[in-house]
């Protein structure tokens, strides 16, 4: 029979421009997960999951996953593995720990996502010439497309063809990095209002500065154990995961998107997603959302393929409060990417970090989803767009 598999605890760095190596990261992150949970040690570690995204190219390393082991003095003696999905790479991490505890492979495992982006601004345009790596470099990357021109387009279509607003986009920009403010390892922890939003500098239209999602170092860890092994050590609380489903769809050059105003692809991975947990109606069921708002207009078109709202209405379900703390679905809590910042590889890792601090209340009250939160969501996007990740997370096993 499956096991099921809980996050029983973790951990995280500082996110931003950090003066510290892809070493220093993982071992911060590390040190933090072990800390925060009571009966797990590195030597009860059985398998290691790393997800980064470009350790090659920023911090000129490979082979990842057992230097992180040697680094926090792990003996991954059943799996150990590095995962590269591009923006999903820590959300696969953690579907693969998933997998193997749910298989009966393993019984307590670390989820581990890490990326070293800052190389400083003398070496901008080697940065930003690493980040168009996961598109399609020969013909995407050499026609000027990059995630600012790119999902600029996807903002400009769906204008054209919803109406939606500057206004709207602005406003879920505001709303997360106000989260922001109050989450004490976001890169970006300044207030601010529409009007800020709509005065920060353009970038590419309509997207200014603050629709778009910041250049980031930062790692976090999860400790994943079966059922079994959370009543043995005590676990308070726990976030199960109940259902996991992903998607690609016609490849991954931009000119083979199916639509550019709407992700089938997160369509299809969150229906997987659904059914796998027993979810009728996700605005009904899901208490709290960590979606990939790499740009403001990203949760927009999300509100609508995750079937929070129809297609074409997600501006105003922002417009309307209804991804508010206190709304229909709290989406992004902790700040999103727009607020934390997006090391690329940490992010999935973090979004389910922040759903387990949510069913376990500790998270400043200024952040905190009303109610008793007891049901969760993660979701990745990576790539062009072209890939989904979608799970679903519950305080209480199935």
């Amino acid at each position: 029979m499956p096991q099921n598999a809980a996050i029983v605890g973790g951990g995280t760095t500082e996110w931003g421009a950090r003066d510290a190596t892809w070493k220093d990261l993982a071992q911060e992150a590390g040190k933090a997960t072990f800390d925060d949970v009571d009966g797990i040690e590195p030597d009860d570690v059985e398998g290691l999951f790393v997800g980064a995204v470009q350790p090659e190219r920023f911090a000129f390393q490979s082979h990842v996953a057992p230097l992180t082991a040697e680094l926090l003095g792990i003996n991954a003696n059943k799996m150990i593995a590095r995962t590269e999905l591009a923006c999903a790479s820590g959300q696969a991490a953690l579907r693969y720990a998933w997998l193997a505890i749910a298989a009966g492979q393993l019984d307590v495992a670390l989820v581990l996502g890490v990326e070293k982006m800052n190389l400083g601004q003398e070496y901008m345009p080697e940065m930003q010439s690493n980040m168009t790596n996961v598109l399609d470099r020969e013909f995407d990357g050499v026609n000027g497309l990059n995630g600012p021109s790119h999902f600029a387009q996807f903002a400009q279509r769906h204008m054209h063809e919803h109406g939606t607003t500057r206004e709207q986009l602005a406003m879920v920009s505001a709303k997360n990095k106000n989260h922001a403010a109050e989450t004490d390892f976001a890169q970006y922890r300044k207030k601010v209002d529409v009007d800020d939003v709509l005065d920060s500098y353009p970038i590419a239209p309509p997207l200014n500065l603050l629709d778009c999602s910041g250049i980031t170092d930062g790692a976090t860890g999860l400790l994943l154990v079966s059922e079994e092994q959370a009543d043995e050590i005590g676990a308070e609380t726990a976030a199960y995961i109940t259902g996991s489903g992903q998607s690609c769809m016609a490849g991954n050059s931009i000119n083979n998107l199916p639509s550019m105003t709407t992700w089938p692809q997160a369509r299809e991975a969150s229906q997987e997603a659904y059914e796998q947990a027993g979810i009728d109606d996700p605005l009904r069921d899901i208490d709290v959302a960590e979606v990939h708002d790499c740009f403001s207009i990203s949760e927009i078109i999300e509100y609508e393929q995750l079937g929070f709202c129809e297609p074409g209405e997600g501006g105003q379900f922002v417009e309307d409060g209804r991804s508010q703390l206190d709304g229909d679905v709290a989406v992004n809590p902790r700040g999103g990417l727009l607020g934390c910042g997006h090391p690329l590889g940490a992010t999935g890792v973090s979004q389910a970090l922040e759903v387990y601090r949510q069913f376990a209340g500790a998270v400043p009250s200024a952040r905190a989803v009303a109610g008793d939160p007891e049901t969760g969501l993660i979701h990745n996007l990576s790539g062009s767009g072209s890939v989904h990740s979608v799970m679903t997370l519950a305080r209480d096993p199935q």
